[in-house]
Parts: C-alpha cells; structure tokens; sequence
C-alpha cells in the first residue's frame, strides 16, 4: 500500500509540473517549479528529468530552463481531433462576421473554463479563464456534467474587478438566473471595458459539453442588440451540436 500510496503521489506531482505551463509560462527552471508547487528544488529537479525522459518536457541548454515538450504537443494535436475541434472554425469564424464581435467556444477543467476555439486562441493569451468571473463558466457552472460540482465546488473567489462576484452565495443565485434565461453574462467582471453573452453547447443529459461565447465591448454588445446576438449565438450553438457530439449523446428533436 506504500508504495502504491508513493506512486500515485509521484503521479500527481508529475502532472502538478506540467500545469505549471499553463497561462502561457513559457520556460521555468526546478527552482521555479519547487516555489510554484512548495516543494523541495531536488524533488522538482527529479521529476522534471522524469518528464524530459519522456518528451513531456524539454530542456534549453543553454539556460537549463524546462518548457513543454513534443509529447504534449502530440497529444494536444490527439486530442483536437478526436474531439472534432479541427471542424468548429468556420462555424466560429461565420459567428465573428456576421456579429463583430469575438467568438470563442470553451470546455470545462476543474474551476477553470478552458478556451478550445475561436478568436481569442493566440500565443500571447492563456487560454484558461476562472468559472465564476467569466460568461463562458457561468455556463458550464450552470449546466454541469455527471461528477462535476456547481459554485459548492469551487475554490475561493478572487476579485479581478469590482464587479466580480466573489460570494459563494451571490454566485449560486447568478447561475439561478442563467438557468432560467438560458445564457450568462459578463459585464466586465473580469476585465474592465469587456462583455460577454455565452449560451450552452447542450448534450443529451441537458449538461454543457461546451459553452459559447460573443465577447466585445459594451458598444458592440448593447442591450438593445442582446436579443438578436443570442439568436446568432444560439444558432451556432445548435451547429456545434451536430458537429462535436455522436447522434447517440445529442438532444433529441423538439416537435
């Protein structure tokens, strides 16, 4: 049990390094990656040359500093396709055009919504975004998926502007409220000058497999365009629908 018990945790320590790439970190040294995840710089030293072993990290040279390797490249690039992410561009990029705003579509990973596709994937933005401060994980805290928790499964909520919402009890009535307009929305609740309308992409179990999301500035996303952009919105959410998920696991037809 011991070593079954020291085995699980050197798994878990091993995928703790790798998600200390995320945000877009692009190299760290052992030291870095000790302070990161409060460990000893010799423990993160050894398993850092695990994951280097394995092409899960690779190692500059030069500065002995540690970056993501091809084995997560590979398998990210699997994943995508399996997924059938590959096909959700045009659909997307249709969205853009035809509302002038940014569209995005993002899954879920623990407290975080994870952006898939869509305009705001470039090299210089992370890609993980908080649940509780975005329209995007309003959605997906909204309509979870079997096993995954609601604003209960959080961890504490950290204010990114003075219109976050940081109580656990204020945030659970929001997702009330999205549950019953069928859409979120994020009016600079994580960055100022920003807002967002996000609707479901809904399987069969009425859970959100992904969410979908117009983002812009109040300008561009007024009140008096809201109903029309969740009309396009929803349109394409429909699409995504028939695109990512197998017929068995789709939402039956509405007479």
């Amino acid at each position: 049990m011991g070593t079954s018990a020291a085995g699980a945790q050197a798994v878990r320590r091993a995928l703790d390094i790798l998600h200390c790439f995320h945000d877009n970190a692009p190299d760290l040294s052992a030291a870095e990656l000790a302070r990161r995840l409060d460990l000893p710089t010799s423990t993160a030293h050894r398993l850092a040359r695990a994951l280097l072993a394995g092409g899960f990290l690779e190692q500059d040279h030069r500065t002995a500093r540690y970056r993501l390797g091809p084995a997560v490249t590979e398998l990210g690039r699997l994943s995508y396709h399996q997924r059938g992410l590959h096909a959700v561009a045009p659909e997307l990029a249709d969205l853009a055009e035809r509302t002038g705003a940014t569209a995005d579509l993002a899954l879920r990973s623990g407290p975080y919504a994870v952006i898939v596709a869509g305009g705001s994937v470039t090299p210089r933005v992370g890609l993980r975004r908080p649940l509780h401060s975005t329209a995007l994980g309003k959605v997906l805290l909204a309509w979870p998926r079997p096993g995954e928790g609601g604003a209960e499964s959080l961890p504490p909520l950290p204010a990114f502007t003075e219109r976050t919402i940081v109580d656990a009890t204020l945030l659970a009535a929001e997702l009330d409220r999205v549950r019953a307009q069928r859409y979120a929305v994020n009016d600079g609740e994580s960055a100022q000058g920003v807002r967002t309308l996000a609707v479901p992409v809904l399987d069969g179990l009425d859970s959100a497999r992904f969410a979908l999301a117009v983002r812009g500035t109040p300008e561009l996303i007024t009140a008096e365009r809201r109903a029309w952009l969740l009309e396009q919105a929803r349109a394409c959410a429909f699409a995504l629908e028939i695109l990512l998920l197998p017929p068995a696991e789709r939402r039956r037809p509405t007479n």
